[in-house]
Parts: structure tokens; sequence; C-alpha cells
């Protein structure tokens, strides 16, 4: 919906919103917001607020902090008494983009790095890119004192009801709160292992759908608290089980028509789709530290537990990387299966959308689709059809990342280089950390 600043000052007085967030995410994709009171609602909708850019993670040193939050009106909602909590007066919200104290866009704006490649991809004429995410998530129970466990209180699987789902009460309000702020949601379910849910909401222009998944994340956690149980998008949080991911579908569209259909072409997918496809395979290695940014990310993308490790497409397996979903025509996509909740939305939509511009500009063709269930294969089985594997460790990851010329330049110098540093941080913390399996493992044998 679209909004200008006339009509949300007229709706912040005639709701009686006491505050109004300026909400961004930081490099690592956690959301962040400076909150005003009425008398500063104008200031804010100018595009006036200043904050200190060197608090937030990845953006500018103590010399250069100053920065400004520049409002988009068309995601301005208010949130509903279920999330803020009913007697403390309203609170709205609007994403922002980060600019310069001159106006000019800021380079290491998650969401301007997005509207980059979202611009490269329409200056070789298309309308624009639509995603899909399907974000999973487990709730546990906290401690007395409200500390989170992994402890999950329903012994549910996939599709279940009560009172095997404990947690269908939380999660329909999780539902009716989001489609209170404009959600459309297409479906919401027990996921696979115990404690597991995923909610799907209606694909849309990535940009939107970026913001829906940093709005969608906060709702889920709030509802979650008010139910007295802990939300998390951790990838894997315990072991032996399934972990969460969020499957991304993608299609492109032209002259307002869906530009990976033709109804000739085998499969029904055209030029561009194969182009698209063979542009996400190609980038693969170097795209997932974007799309699964945590060393936790890697204990998910392991074989055995429906999760992708190899980089491959199939029109069918949930076994490869890219599944093609048997729905054509308008609906034509295809389905990237290894992100995971806790990337950026934005960076990893970002790096989505141009290793499918690469794929492209250079005219690239996939191999052949894989049919069988890649798990199933033998190594040489997998070296025959020219299988490659993804990076096994967040390490693996971040190297990859930095080789590949396509993945750096989209998301920026600046981005790209504070991403580096913060995960090699990450990843060097957690290899000089002594885990409990090596103590029991090794404390007595040795």
């Amino acid at each position: 919906m679209s909004y200008s600043r006339a009509e949300i000052l007229k709706t912040l007085k005639s709701e009686n919103v006491t505050f109004l967030r300026m909400q961004f995410t930081d490099i690592l994709g956690h959301n962040k917001n400076i909150e005003v009171p009425a008398s500063q609602f104008e200031k804010a909708l100018d595009g006036e607020l200043m904050f200190d850019g060197s608090s937030v993670q990845g953006f500018t040193r103590i010399e250069e902090s100053d920065m400004l939050l520049k409002p988009d009106y068309d995601t301005f909602l208010i949130f509903p008494d279920i999330v803020e909590g009913e007697g403390r007066g309203k609170v709205a919200r609007l994403i922002c983009d980060i600019a310069n104290p001159d106006g000019s866009p800021f380079e290491g704006d998650p969401r301007g790095a997005l509207k980059r490649q979202i611009e490269e991809l329409e200056a070789l004429g298309f309308d624009g890119v639509s995603a899909g995410p399907e974000p999973e998530f487990f709730l546990f129970t906290r401690h007395a004192d409200g500390t989170p466990t992994v402890d999950t209180h329903d012994a549910a699987g996939y599709f279940d009801l009560a009172p095997l789902d404990r947690g269908e009460d939380a999660r329909r309000d999780m539902v009716n709160a989001l489609v209170e702020m404009g959600f459309e949601i297409e479906a919401a379910h027990h996921e696979v292992a115990p404690g597991q849910h995923e909610i799907d909401f209606k694909y849309g222009p990535a940009v939107s759908t970026a913001d829906n998944i940093a709005t969608f994340r906060y709702v889920v956690k709030r509802i979650a608290l008010n139910h007295g149980l802990h939300a998390t998008f951790m990838p894997k949080p315990v072991a032996g089980i399934n972990g969460s991911g969020m499957h991304t579908h993608l299609s492109l569209f032209k002259g307002g028509k869906n530009a990976f259909y033709d109804e000739k072409a085998d499969m029904q997918l055209s030029h561009t789709a194969l182009n698209f496809i063979a542009g996400l395979l190609e980038h693969a290695s170097g795209m997932v530290a974007i799309t699964n940014p945590t060393v936790n990310s890697f204990k998910r993308l392991t074989p055995g537990y429906e999760a992708p490790t190899n980089i491959a497409w199939s029109a069918s397996n949930r076994s490869a990387m890219i599944r093609i979903p048997a729905r054509r025509g308008v609906g034509t996509r295809c389905e990237l299966r290894m992100p995971d909740p806790t990337c950026n939305p934005y960076l990893a939509l970002a790096a989505m959308v141009a290793a499918g511009v690469d794929g492209i500009k250079r005219n690239l063709t996939p191999a052949p689709a894989i049919q069988r269930n890649i798990f199933d294969m033998t190594f040489r089985e997998r070296r025959r059809h020219k299988i490659k594997e993804l990076p096994g460790t967040l390490q693996g990851a971040v190297q990859q990342f930095s080789k590949d010329r396509v993945m750096v330049d989209a998301l920026g110098s600046h981005i790209s280089e504070h991403f580096i540093a913060a995960k090699t941080e990450e990843f060097e913390a957690y290899r000089i950390e002594v885990h409990d399996w090596e103590l029991d493992q090794y404390l007595t044998e040795y």
C-alpha cells in the first residue's frame, strides 16, 4: 500500500499512536530502531532524524558516525495490541534507508545493496524479481527466570494437530497479528521436528519481501514471549533432528508476464529461467556465506536431514539445492533450498539476484537436472554428474565469498569488508572455544 506524508501524519493522530519506530538492519541482519514520540513525528517523516552509525555493526567509524534515517512511506504500519501489550499506547513503524549527512545513500546500508541489484535487473528490461520465503523456527520453553531452554513443549511432526502440536495457539496468534499488519498468510503448520513451525506468506517484490522477513522475525519472537515461550530462528538448535531453513522461491517478470515460463520449452522453463538457475549454481559456494551466515548454519547443511549439501538442480527432487515446483504459467519459479532464517534478508536476496543476473548476462547454461536422490549417489556418481558440494564450514564459505567477484560487488566493498571481518572473527572465536563434545570425548580418555 502506498502512503503520503500527510496520510501518515493523519493516521498517526487519528489512531492515537504515541511512538513511531524508525527501523533498519545492521549488516548481520539484526533489527535496529530509533523510537520517537509524537513531538518528533514530522522531523522523522522528513528524514531529518540522525543517529550514531559507529554504534551499529559494520556501519561507520567513530570519527564519521552521523547518519540519517530516510523513511520509506510505503512501509508504514501500526503494530497490533497483541504484539505491544494493551494499555501502553499504539506504536507504528517505518522501515528506513540509511543516508550520509549530505543525503546521499550510505554504501553500507543492506537495504540499499538490494535496491542496487534490483536496478541492475531492471536495466536488463525486467520488471523485477518476486521472492517468496518459507521461514522455519523452533518454539522452546523457558526456565523459571525467563532464560530459554532447548526443550520443546510438544512431540508433534509434520502437519500434526493438537494435542501433539502444542504450539498451535501461539502460531495462531502470530498469524492473526501478521494478518492485522497486512501480511497475506498462505499457510501455517507444524514442521518435521518437535517444536518446529513454519508460517508462509505470499511472495512479493524482493525489497518488500525482505522488509516482511525482518518484521516477521520480530513478531514471531514477541508473540512467543507473550506465551511464555522462546522462538528461535537458529538453524540447528538441537542435534539429531531437522534444522530450520528458509527456502526462497524466485521468479522474474517482464512486461507483466512470468519470464521463467515458456510453454514450448523443455519442462516449460524459458531460456531466461535456465540462465538464472545457472547463475545461482555458479555462485552457490560464494553465496552461501550470505544465505547461511553463522557457524551453526553449517550444522544444518549436512546429509540426512533434508537440507541440501550439493550444488545441483532438479525438477522435483528435494535433495537438490534448487528445485523447480510443479506449477507453471504465472507460478513458474525456482526454489533455492539452502538459505536459513539467520541471514540478513536484504543481503541474501541481493546475492541471489546478483547471481541470477550474472547467469543472464553471461548466457550461462546449467548442467542437466538431476532427478535421482543425490544423497543416495556415491561420490563417483556425483562426480560423473559434475555435482559439487557446498562449503562445509563458515570459514570455507567466507573464503569462497571473498574470491567471488560477483558476490563481493553485489554487496559493495564496504559491506563485504565488514562482513568478512565479522564472520572471520566469529569462526575464530568458535574454533578456539572448548566445547562440551570435546570434554565428553577426551577428558577421561586422555
